[in-house]
Parts: structure tokens; sequence; C-alpha cells
């Protein structure tokens, strides 16, 4: 089934990241990729420590979207382009139970992944795998295909009055 997390409400990552906890602690196998995150997130680590969940890499650092020129966001694009395919080969040929593709509308957005790639692995992979997909504005075709939608809607955020990320909260 295709699981839909979006919006521009804080907890998108954080219900994928749950969702693949409770999937690993029932045994089921799990890729779950980031993108526009980098190695040093908390659900990173959490996950990390159960054995039948795939971590693919992050940058070590990285800019905002709109913090990147047009060099570094093709450089960025090519990168994450790679880690989306090798996840995608790697989940149809070994089997996994789950895949989380983190952050993926945003990527699409950005230019930096072709929405056919996706829909190119969503019509590869097997019937009882459930594919998690995030990030702010999934186009009207991920949302007609989705079974589970769940849109966050941010009412309030302290991001608004200046205060920065916190580790542990945010990231």
């Amino acid at each position: 089934m295709i699981h839909v997390y979006y919006g521009d409400g804080k907890g998108k990552t954080t219900a994928a990241a749950g969702l693949a906890l409770r999937a690993a602690g029932n045994r089921m196998r799990v890729m779950f990729v980031q993108f526009l995150k980098t190695e040093n997130t908390g659900e990173r680590a959490a996950l990390h420590t159960f054995e039948n969940v795939t971590l693919t890499s992050c940058p070590l650092e990285l800019k905002f979207t709109f913090d990147m020129d047009e060099r570094e966001r093709q450089q960025v694009g090519m990168i994450f382009r790679g880690i989306f395919e090798r996840a995608a080969a790697m989940t149809l040929s070994e089997r996994y139970d789950m895949i989380v593709l983190d952050e993926v509308f945003d990527i699409i957005e950005a230019g930096m992944l072709s929405e056919s790639a996706v829909f190119a692995f969503i019509a590869n992979a097997p019937n009882n795998i459930e594919i998690v997909m995030t990030g702010h504005h999934p186009s009207r075709r991920f949302l007609d295909t989705a079974d589970y939608i769940t849109e966050f809607k941010k009412i309030k955020h302290p991001f608004d009055h200046g205060v920065p990320a916190r580790i542990g909260i945010e990231y």
C-alpha cells in the first residue's frame, strides 16, 4: 500500500519513522531513504540500531534548497537520484517489506528527481510492499494513487518567531 504524509506542518518524518519503527519491531525489513537531510538526525540514530532497517547514506552537510545556487542544486540532485536508484533497486531485488522515501515530494518539486522515476518504481514494486512518502506538496497523481493520506497543517511553530530547529525535536 502507498502512504502519503504531506503538508507544511511538523511531524511528517516523525510519522514515517514511527511506522518504520513499528514495522521493524514486527520483524519486517525496512529501507529508509532520506532526502534533504544529513546523517545527524535523531531518527537515523534510533533506526540504525535495528538490524532489519537499512538506512541509505545522507550528506554530512547540506544547505536548504532555497539557499542553493543552480550548480549546487544540480550536484545535490545527482547525489539524490543515485541514492533513489540504488535504494529502489535494493528494495526490489532484496524483497524489503517497506520503503520510506522521506522528503521525496520536495526533491521532485526542486527538480532533483523526476516524478516518473518514482512512479516507475511504484509500478515495479511487489503488491505486498508498503511505500511511505513524505514532503510538502505531492502532485495530484500521488494523492490519487495513495491508499493512506495524512495532511499535516501548521497552525503555529516556533520557527516563525525566529527559534531555530532544536535537536531532539525538529531533528
